[in-house]
């Protein structure tokens, strides 16, 4: 599920994009925006289906060590700990899974190859042999360990990470807030589950998509607005000198502050300096907090901020 300091993020690339595109086509970017929903939902799916398919894939192990000419004991008298781990059936047989999957048109039909070499890459893992070497049984061992392994060795796979950078540009960033929802349906499996539920992007009871779409329309329809107020607490700096990242996250935050009044300014200015420190340069944090903290001010004063409930705390 997506929670606002994502949306904030994919936001952001999407005016970074609009801002560079000389057409700047309102309606395109916010198809942008959509996309990059979808596509997120879409890495989940394929995450989970990773894991799940591991279990196919230690099966095929199994039974070509059996199929061997001269087959060792280990061969005739596999650990099978691995392919009856609780959770990961529960997985591999999903309806749910294969359903939402075919739906989509996702999985890693054409990526069989790279499942391969992750698997055998897992298997070589000391979170794997440790688990496969372990007399300790449970479904909460079970679940713990196949959390580690998903965690510490399958999305951390230079190969994979790879991949998904060459299939969306949205993925990267993607994959922190997907892998969390895979560890998260993970752990809501129980012990006595034949079936997964899935989770989806929005919350039936929240206002996270509201947001998302107030967000977007107010950044842009305050654009021009904004740059003056930016402008003015810039001071001395020409609006062409400062740093088109730093231009659209105070942009957004003027956005925020003056359309969300449950939202505490505190919140809104911590939330994009933090994101200046991971998309900007070094010093512009520093920059950003200085100016939205006096033009926050200002706009109080002036009453173009209001805030009521959580926002005035």
């Amino acid at each position: 599920m997506l929670n606002r300091r994502h949306i904030r993020i994919k936001i952001f690339h999407i005016l970074y994009g609009f801002y560079q595109d000389e057409e700047r086509n309102a309606v395109k970017a916010k198809s942008a925006l959509d996309h990059s929903i979808t596509k997120m939902h879409e890495l989940y799916l394929l995450l989970l289906n990773m894991v799940s398919d591991m279990q196919g894939l230690a099966i095929d192990r199994i039974e070509t060590g059996r199929k061997k000419q001269l087959p060792t004991a280990e061969d005739l008298h596999p650990n099978t700990k691995f392919v009856r781990n609780a959770p990961l059936r529960v997985l591999a047989n999903s309806k749910n899974l294969k359903s939402e999957t075919e739906e989509l048109g996702m999985g890693w039909g054409n990526k069989r190859e790279l499942l391969r070499n992750m698997f055998r890459d897992l298997v070589e893992d000391d979170e794997y042999t440790a688990y496969m070497a372990s007399d300790e049984r449970g479904y909460k061992h079970d679940r713990d360990s196949l959390i580690r392994m998903f965690r510490k060795n399958l999305i951390n796979q230079e190969a994979f990470q790879d991949m998904i950078e060459e299939e969306s540009i949205f993925w990267i960033d993607d994959l922190d807030l997907a892998s969390s929802m895979v560890i998260k349906t993970i752990k809501s499996i129980q012990e006595d589950d034949d079936e997964v539920e899935l989770l989806q992007v929005w919350r039936e009871d929240d206002d996270d998509k509201e947001f998302m779409e107030g967000l977007f329309a107010q950044t842009l329809a305050q654009g021009e607005t904004n740059e003056v107020l930016i402008k003015e607490g810039a001071q001395n700096w020409e609006l062409e000198r400062i740093a088109l990242t730093d231009r659209i996250l105070m942009k957004m935050a003027l956005a925020e502050a003056k359309e969300f009044p449950s939202i505490p300014l505190k919140v809104t200015l911590n939330e994009y300096i933090e994101l200046s420190k991971y998309y900007s340069t070094e010093k512009s944090h520093g920059f950003i907090n200085g100016i939205l903290d006096q033009l926050f001010i200002k706009l109080v004063d002036s009453g173009d901020i209001k805030k009521t409930g959580r926002g005035l705390v």
